[in-house]
């Protein structure tokens, strides 16, 4: 299929529903992760590998940028039709994932010594977290790799190929771990080294298939270093998503850290309600990625009304998957709360908090997709200056309402901020369309 194709149904579907499935097998991997641990009965070491966990995923999600700079451009370029260009773009994404996860490599030491104990761990937590860090570090020149692969691929509209990327890095971890940590009895540092066995493992397969794809992944290797401009545009659109990355991170540790001054009680209810928005996020997130690449191809391919319907198709879904999220959740949240505690306080917080938790994949819906319109379309600046005022309002939001209605202020502040998120990038977009500021320019 041509990239500048018909934008149809069935065509976000083929992105989406993939994606979707990827990003659920990632999730399950932290779970298999915490099982296999928790199975050697040492609270230590599940408190350790937890909090190792979490060091990474701020480094690697504030580093995610190398997948969504990569997307972008390279749906452009495809959409020009300039396939030269699109190898460019990843062969320069890749230099700079490699360099950032050899930074990572190099610090390691410091961010056992330094980040671990920042979080919280001490004693045989810090030890046990320490030697996760050691051996997981190992991975992140692959793992960082393995963004600027996915990129490539979504950004061909080979979304399968990432599942199947996606899969095979997930299972291997899956796999390794469960050996290593359940059959050897390595503990969290078992867990470190399935880290690292999935992701080079997916790296090195996700070089086969691009090369497969588009050809010897070093023809023009040189240009494409040289090329001053190129270098300039991914790096203003990877500073501005760090920037709303950073934010976005912010405003969540910001919303954890107030519900833990309401109370433990609070703290623990909130948790649960936010680890079924992490599950609800993958399906909203994989209609992101479906926006991300169809928004880009239109634009390189300067077709305002592919762009138009890739933007009204893609919202519909995502709007709509998270309504029906929302209804599930209203229905059943009593029932995931119970899965995931048998506490009676905490059980009856969240019955408390159970309708503003519902509401946040309905209320998020237009931000994720109108995300990937905007890194699709690289539009990085708008998306920047938006989250910064959003988060703004949140922070405002939060100061009002928390005092006088608690923990209920406090989601409504976040449903707040989630909601004038999607009201703004909205408000962008249509300004840009009356204009017919459509068609790109650095970092516009």
């Amino acid at each position: 299929m041509p990239v500048s194709a018909a934008v149809t149904n069935r065509r976000i579907l083929r992105i989406a529903v993939p994606m979707m499935f990827a990003y659920l097998s990632t999730a399950l991997v932290g779970v298999v992760s915490t099982a296999a641990v928790g199975h050697l009965a040492d609270p230590a070491l599940s408190a350790g590998i937890a909090i190792a966990a979490i060091l990474f995923d701020v480094l690697l999600t504030s580093l995610n940028f190398l997948r969504s700079a990569t997307l972008g451009l390279t749906a452009l370029s495809l959409g020009a039709g300039d396939a030269s260009e699109a190898r460019a773009v990843f062969q320069r994404s890749l230099l700079l994932a490699l360099l950032l996860g050899a930074v990572i490599l190099a610090l390691r030491r410091v961010e056992a010594s330094v980040g671990l104990p920042l979080l919280g761990a001490e004693g045989r937590v810090l030890q046990a977290a320490q030697g996760y860090v050691l051996l997981r570090a190992l991975s992140a020149p692959a793992a960082l790799g393995n963004f600027a692969i996915l990129g490539a691929l979504l950004g061909r509209g080979r979304a399968a190929e990432g599942l199947a990327l996606q899969i095979l890095l997930n299972g291997l971890n899956i796999i390794v771990c469960v050996w290593a940590v359940v059959g050897l009895g390595w503990g969290v540092r078992g867990a470190g080294l399935a880290a690292l066995v999935g992701e080079v493992v997916a790296f090195v397969a996700g070089l086969i298939v691009l090369q497969r794809l588009s050809g010897p992944l070093g023809r023009g290797l040189p240009a494409a270093m040289r090329d001053g401009p190129g270098w300039r545009r991914m790096g203003v659109l990877n500073l501005d998503i760090l920037i709303r990355t950073l934010a976005l991170l912010f405003a969540f540790a910001f919303f954890t850290r107030q519900g833990a001054a309401l109370g433990a009680v609070i703290l623990a209810a909130n948790a649960v309600h936010m680890q079924f928005f992490a599950l609800s996020a993958n399906c909203l997130d994989g209609f992101a990625a479906a926006a991300e690449q169809l928004a880009g191809t239109m634009i390189g391919a300067r077709n305002r009304s592919g762009f138009l319907r890739a933007v009204k198709l893609s919202i519909g879904w995502s709007m709509a998957s998270g309504a029906v999220i929302t209804v599930i959740y209203l229905a059943f949240g009593h029932n995931f709360v119970a899965l995931l505690t048998e506490a009676p306080a905490v059980r009856v917080a969240a019955a408390q908090s159970l309708i503003w938790a519902a509401l946040v994949p309905m209320v998020a819906a237009a931000a994720f997709q109108l995300d990937g319109v905007f890194i699709g379309a690289t539009w990085s600046r708008d998306m920047r200056n938006m989250m910064l005022l959003s988060l703004g309002v949140f922070l405002a939001a939060w100061a009002v309402l928390t005092p006088p209605f608690g923990n209920a202020g406090l989601w409504l502040a976040l449903l707040i901020f989630l909601g004038t998120r999607g009201v703004t990038l909205g408000w962008v977009l249509r300004g840009r369309m009356r204009s017919m500021r459509v068609i790109p320019v650095l970092g516009g």
